[in-house]
């Protein structure tokens, strides 16, 4: 145990006495590396000024060091989900979704235009090594703006207009970006689930960069690794997002201890991380992470069976029955926490589609109208959710401020009449010997919607919407892909329409940026050419070309331009309002309860929340650093 005059002066920051801080704890996990030598005791690993967390203002526990949390994946490179989970950043969510500083010590937002970030004195990368502005820098300088590092130059979110910012480092511990006109989405950025990491462990990083290590020591590394170019080597081993690196240093609560694993990856505590509680104990409390890999239809069996101490990801609604049937035996509770998403289940008409005669009439917005007023999703509701989510078409959740039930309910309450006549009024009046109508090609209007045949309530809402849509005259084809496959075709344009969630983000707030409501991304499978065209500056896809479209892409311009939340609410109002009138996605269900599988003695873990990845990262949001074992 060590006292020190920094944890003393944190603590009053707080408003708490010395006499009410515990000296800081050293973790029975690392006792024998100190012990030894090989590791400085507690009080010198942690920054001289570390996030103190008062765990009582949120009606938590004071929790203890110690056990090993199990949890499964379905895929080997899903070892990511660690820093969604672990959720260490720069800036972050609290539990009221507003944005404060986490790694940072403190920032400083000029009217959106300069932004001054303070780093922690005495903050350590996982490896003891400091962490100061010079991981900015290199990042800015050497990585961002390197052009074999980087071909298409720093990310989008550091450009207004493609103004790129003017970044300065004053002393080791203050990094500042400024711009000459409002940048209002760069500190929301910096909280994603799949943050844009601004910095890098450069220390780590040099020997593999051409500007710091001699041409000899570089051929000799890129023999040893089997690769061609520098740049190739600097990219395999600066992978800070897929966390498969164990050699490279991280800021997360806890850093990968297995090396070329498949089935099973072990996650240790970070001995320089720099959240502590009340009572002077480093956070993590959970020492190790046990993430096993398994078929995705496993999880719930082995969630069932006690196999697991928590996890969500993986698990449907369709489970909860089953998981509730194990609990006893199990040793688990299974909550249900609300869900993020915009739509549980959307479908995608794809704009883009290389078929001339198809794409045709899926850019008819009375195309994409009629199916969705076919819909039953009462029934949909009804037998997959047991009616305890909300039907309606794909818009915000009521949580935001630009909810409207009007936009729910627009053209998501099942009118086959009005469904047909729209379709009669485009001239789909004539049908095959079936009965299903017929293109003005001739070809019959069968429909082929591409799944990533993950979750078994999409294909079951599927086979209900194949009986709504024959109603109209129009055949559903149902066709499960692998998902990287599904993907890539989308992209492509050879996929006429898909299904996912609904966007990822249902709870805008005028902050957020509205980026995913225009056509600036290929991954809203409604338009990934128009997404292409944006994300590549015009140098492949394709321009949009529908008036709405047209007019998202302006208003979301206009957001990156506005300088009070008011008018950037109104134009996010506006944007959300085109989404429901023309259908870019029909949005089938939201609101359906999440299960998450909890140990009986894990505590911290909230009775209800919301699990969605962005805002939130999932469980990152809720802080599994303090998720505890009792003993």
């Amino acid at each position: 145990m060590f006292k020190t005059p920094i944890l003393a002066a944190a603590f009053a920051v707080l408003g708490l006495s010395v006499a009410q801080a515990a000296d800081y704890q050293e973790s029975t996990f690392w006792q024998s590396d100190v012990d030894a030598g090989s590791l400085p005791p507690v009080a010198e690993r942690v920054p001289d000024t570390p996030k103190i967390v008062d765990l009582t203002l949120r009606n938590r526990e004071l929790g203890q060091q110690g056990g090993t949390l199990r949890t499964m994946v379905t895929r080997s490179k899903d070892v990511r989900q660690m820093v969604v989970y672990g959720y260490g950043r720069l800036v972050g969510f609290n539990e009221r979704y507003e944005l404060v500083a986490d790694i940072l010590k403190s920032f400083e937002n000029e009217d959106d235009k300069k932004f001054i970030l303070h780093l922690r004195p005495g903050h350590k990368w996982s490896d003891g090594h400091p962490f100061t502005s010079e991981d900015f820098r290199y990042f800015w300088e050497n990585v961002a703006n390197n052009e074999l590092l980087s071909p298409s130059g720093p990310v989008d979110f550091l450009r207004v207009e493609g103004e790129l910012p003017k970044v300065s480092f004053p002393d080791e511990h203050t990094v500042i970006y400024e711009w000459s006109k409002p940048n209002p989405q760069f500190l929301q950025m910096l909280a994603e689930a799949r943050p844009p990491f601004i910095y890098r462990p450069s220390h780590y990083l040099k020997p593999y960069h051409a500007d710091f290590t001699d041409e000899e020591e570089l051929r000799e590394r890129l023999y040893e690794a089997r690769v061609r170019s520098w740049a190739a080597l600097h990219n395999r081993q600066d992978n800070m997002y897929k966390f498969d690196n164990p050699d490279l240093p991280t800021l997360q609560p806890w850093m990968m201890a297995t090396k070329d694993g498949k089935s099973r990856f072990l996650f240790v505590r970070n001995p320089y991380y720099h959240r502590v509680d009340t009572s002077g104990v480093q956070l993590p409390y959970v020492d190790v992470i046990e993430m096993q890999v398994v078929a995705p239809g496993l999880v719930a069996a082995k969630a069932n069976a006690g196999e697991v101490d928590l996890q969500a990801r993986g698990l449907d609604f369709k489970d909860a029955a089953i998981l509730k049937k194990g609990e006893a035996s199990g040793g688990y509770k299974t909550k249900l926490w609300g869900n993020g998403t915009a739509s549980q289940i959307a479908i995608y008409p794809n704009l883009n589609y290389n078929d001339d005669g198809w794409r045709e009439v899926m850019r008819d917005v009375r195309f994409r109208r009629a199916l969705s007023l076919a819909i039953n999703r009462k029934t949909i509701n009804k037998g997959l959710y047991f009616g305890l989510a909300k039907p309606g078409g794909m818009t915000v959740l009521p949580i935001s401020p630009f909810f409207k039930e009007k936009n729910r309910d627009a053209w998501a309450i099942r009118d086959l009449e009005m469904a047909n006549a729209l379709l009669d009024e485009m001239g789909l009046d004539k049908r095959n010997k079936d009965g299903f109508r017929l293109l003005p090609d001739g070809r019959p209007a069968w429909v082929v919607i591409e799944t990533a045949g993950e979750r078994q309530e999409v294909e079951n809402a599927l086979q209900i919407i194949t009986d709504n849509w024959a109603d109209i005259g129009v055949k559903l084809i149902m066709r499960p892909l692998e998902r990287d496959i599904l993907r890539n075709r989308v992209y492509a344009g050879e996929t006429m329409a898909s299904t996912w969630f609904g966007w990822d983000n249902g709870l805008p707030q005028p902050y957020t940026s509205p980026s995913y409501l225009a056509p600036w991304d290929q991954a809203f499978q409604s338009w990934p050419k128009w997404g292409q065209y944006h994300q590549n500056h015009g140098a492949v896809g394709e321009p949009p070309d529908l008036p709405a479209a047209i007019e998202l892409n302006d208003l979301a311009h206009q957001w990156t331009k506005a300088y009070s939340s008011v008018d950037r609410g109104l134009i996010w109002q506006k944007m959300v309002d085109i989404h429901a009138e023309n259908v870019f996605a029909i949005g089938i269900i939201n609101g359906a309860p999440q299960p998450v599988v909890v140990n009986n003695r894990l505590r911290n873990v909230p009775e209800k929340a919301i699990w969605a990845w962005s805002p939130g990262a999932h469980f990152g949001v809720h802080r599994p650093d303090e998720f505890f074992f009792a003993e």
